[in-house]
């Protein structure tokens, strides 16, 4: 297990969509280790594969130590509810600034597992938020297109201001 080198906004790296996984090996879960030792070394508590640079539609979340690490890949949601919810989000890769965003409250997933298990899960509350977070950084959505054209101007000036 390694922490990796995370990617900064605005690298180009972060609006790249990311291909399906079609290989469930040893590879495969190193990737999967690594990610989790880097969202832990950021702090996070989720992270995708393009977050380091390798296109694979692979999220590791850990909210908590004790709860441990959920791996997703492949994911896509199946359902989203029509309530929303507000929470503040931000990203391992502008770490420093944050917003709040809007996203649906509840939401059904589908995925498969390291090994190519495939599963659907409900998540609702701070998980469904991290799963749709990072379902849309797989997509090439970084967080803060989610924001108004305002927000994300003044955000983008409070990060210059803290790289500099």
């Amino acid at each position: 297990m390694a922490v990796r080198p995370i990617l900064r906004f605005p690298d180009v790296g972060l609006r790249t969509v990311c291909q399906p996984v079609d290989v469930f090996d040893q590879r495969l879960r190193e990737l999967a280790d690594d990610l989790l030792e880097t969202v832990r070394a950021a702090p996070g508590v989720g992270i995708t594969a393009a977050h380091i640079g390798v296109f694979l539609r692979v999220v590791v979340i850990e909210l908590s130590r004790d709860e441990g690490a959920r791996h997703f890949v492949n994911p896509e949601i199946m359902f989203a509810s029509d309530e929303t919810a507000r929470h503040v989000e931000g990203s391992v890769s502008m770490p420093g600034v944050t917003d709040e965003v809007v996203r649906p409250k509840a939401i059904r997933v589908r995925y498969s597992d390291l090994n190519g298990a495939e599963h659907e899960k409900e998540a609702q509350g701070f998980l469904a938020v991290c799963i749709q977070h990072e379902i849309d950084q797989l997509d090439g959505i970084f967080w803060i297109q989610r924001l108004s054209r305002l927000k994300r101007e003044r955000l983008v000036k409070r990060w210059e201001k803290l790289r500099d």
